[in-house]
C-alpha cells in the first residue's frame, strides 16, 4: 500500500491594487512565501504586475499602469 500523500500548506496574501486611471482590483492575491524577506510588500507589486501582463494578453486588453498597493483588511 502507497503512503498517503502530503497535503501542501499554501498560505497567501491578499491586496488592494489601485490603479492610474483610477480604478481597483480588490483581494488580489500573491503567495506569502514570496514576502518574506526585507523588501516588504514590494514583491507582491511585481507579481501583481505579471498577472495584469498575463490577464491582459488573454483578454486582448492591457491593464492600466499600478498606481499603488495595499494589503486587504482581513476579514
Amino acid at each position: 500500500m502507497a503512503p498517503p500523500r502530503r497535503k501542501i500548506e499554501t498560505s497567501f496574501v491578499a491586496f488592494d491594487v489601485f490603479y492610474v486611471d483610477g480604478t481597483r482590483s480588490s483581494n488580489r492575491r500573491v503567495p506569502a512565501t514570496a514576502l518574506t524577506g526585507l523588501d516588504g510588500d514590494e514583491p507582491a507589486k511585481t507579481i501583481i504586475a505579471t498577472q495584469d501582463h498575463e490577464i491582459g494578453v488573454a483578454s486582448g486588453k492591457p491593464r492600466p499602469e499600478i498606481s499603488s498597493i495595499a494589503r486587504s483588511p482581513a476579514k
